[in-house]
């Protein structure tokens, strides 16, 4: 409650909290964390991957270079810290309607096939959180198809 009314006099008097303000039940995290894990589960974290975190957090949250640089930072140790998914999931169900949840299932992808391709494990991952985040296979796998798509018209014609 107090949190709430502190954000909502920071907001109309034009203030700016600074990065220590991502609390553990911050939504932005959770979501961090999720792209984070995304981003290492392979083993391999390019620095590819690691610009499209950056700029994904950036973008869909409207954050400074500051801020986004703490919130990947606190992401990581998070990540390292995380026991299973449900903790960051939950706080997303609670935070987000059904097209929010949806777009981190999105972001998650993006972040998946940032190195070109999307491995077993990524993929993996990202049904076991759209399944906690109420996001249905069929939905998952529309997902999944529209991001690749994407992804490959990034990159041009492939010769597979």
């Amino acid at each position: 409650m107090f949190r709430a009314l502190s954000d909502f006099i920071t907001e109309i008097t034009g203030g700016h909290r600074d990065a220590n303000a991502f609390e553990p039940n911050d939504y932005r995290l959770a979501a961090a964390v999720l792209l984070v894990h995304v981003m290492a589960i392979d083993g391999a974290v390019t620095d590819v991957e690691r610009d499209i975190v950056g700029r994904i957090l950036a973008d869909r949250f409207s954050l400074s270079a500051a801020d986004t640089s703490a919130l990947v930072e606190l992401a990581i140790a998070r990540d390292a810290e995380a026991v299973d998914l449900y903790a960051f999931t939950s706080v997303l169900n609670r935070a987000l309607d059904d097209e929010g949840r949806r777009r981190v299932v999105e972001m998650m992808f993006e972040v998946a096939y940032a190195d070109g391709g999307l491995t077993e494990f990524e993929d993996n991952l990202v049904w076991r959180a759209a399944e906690l985040l109420n996001i249905g296979a069929r939905e998952r796998v529309q997902i999944r198809r529209e991001v690749r798509e994407e992804a490959e018209g990034d990159l041009g014609p492939r010769d597979d």
